[in-house]
């Protein structure tokens, strides 16, 4: 059961439109080298509202993980994330990778949907469409339609640099003048992969696993239509364990506003 974002004017503007547009481009072409069908895939957000405490979750939870693991649709490069919502802590097991910033994070999504409320598990692409997690057929056909749109490239490059923390180099080209005018760019550290045996609640008994939990998302920037975003920083790993960790960068409007762009690394020595 489902559990219930010609004129000398004119010249000066076209004028401005081609610079943008070649400003773009080349910081396009810097950030991803478009040499075989591999880098030409486009990166979409795939995000993914759920809870151990909710008895139809555990397939969706599933689906992610196979989007995750075999990159089904052609053209995608599927970034997944698994958002432990806070909710169902109440009914008898707590979610201990859950977060009540994560259930404000869907919050602000249902009110850019128009939807009543919030539900698990629900599913939402690049910040623009949203289903019923479990959904595969529906999932594969909106993951199809976001590679159609135009997309901020992405890069990062991490470096471990102890047990504690990693140095990280990220960067961005402009907005797509698609775009709003302005966009946040977003850290987000998720475990690679996680395990729980739950005894109480609706999936009492239940071994449920995870994948891409996240665990932190910190808003460390913005960026425009006329200008990227370029920054060294060092990230404290709260000592987890680092070769259990992923790290995505989302170019984004708002807090749970559309998705532009994104990127993922996974720490290396």
């Amino acid at each position: 059961m489902m559990r219930f974002r010609f004129s000398v004017t004119g010249l000066v503007i076209i004028c401005a439109l081609m610079i943008g547009s070649l400003r773009y481009i080349r910081a396009a072409s810097r950030l991803s080298s478009p040499t075989s069908d591999e880098t030409r895939r486009t990166p979409v957000l795939v995000e993914l509202f759920t809870s151990e405490g909710c008895s139809s979750c555990p397939p969706a939870d599933a689906l992610l993980e196979q989007l995750d693991r075999s990159q089904p649709v052609t053209g995608a490069e599927l970034i997944v994330l698994s958002e432990h919502v806070d909710y169902w802590n109440d009914i008898g097991w707590t979610d201990p990778y859950s977060s009540h910033e994560y259930s404000e994070r869907q919050s602000s999504y249902a009110a850019q949907f128009g939807l009543r409320g919030v539900y698990t598990p629900q599913m939402v692409v690049d910040g623009h469409f949203e289903f019923v997690g479990s959904d595969e057929r529906r999932a594969k056909r909106v993951i199809e339609s976001a590679t159609k749109v135009m997309k901020t490239p992405v890069s990062i490059s991490s470096t471990l640099r102890d047990e504690k923390t990693a140095n990280l180099h990220i960067e961005t080209g402009p907005l797509p003048s698609i775009a709003a005018e302005s966009a946040g760019i977003f850290l987000a550290i998720a475990d690679d992969n996680d395990e729980s045996h739950v005894s109480r609640g609706e999936n009492a008994g239940r071994t449920l696993k995870h994948v891409a939990v996240l665990r932190n998302l910190i808003r460390i920037g913005a960026v425009d239509r006329t200008a990227g975003f370029s920054s060294d920083m060092k990230v404290d790993l709260d000592a987890r364990n680092p070769r259990n960790l992923r790290i995505a960068v989302i170019v984004q409007e708002a807090a749970a506003g559309r998705v532009w762009g994104a990127g993922l690394a996974r720490l290396s020595n």
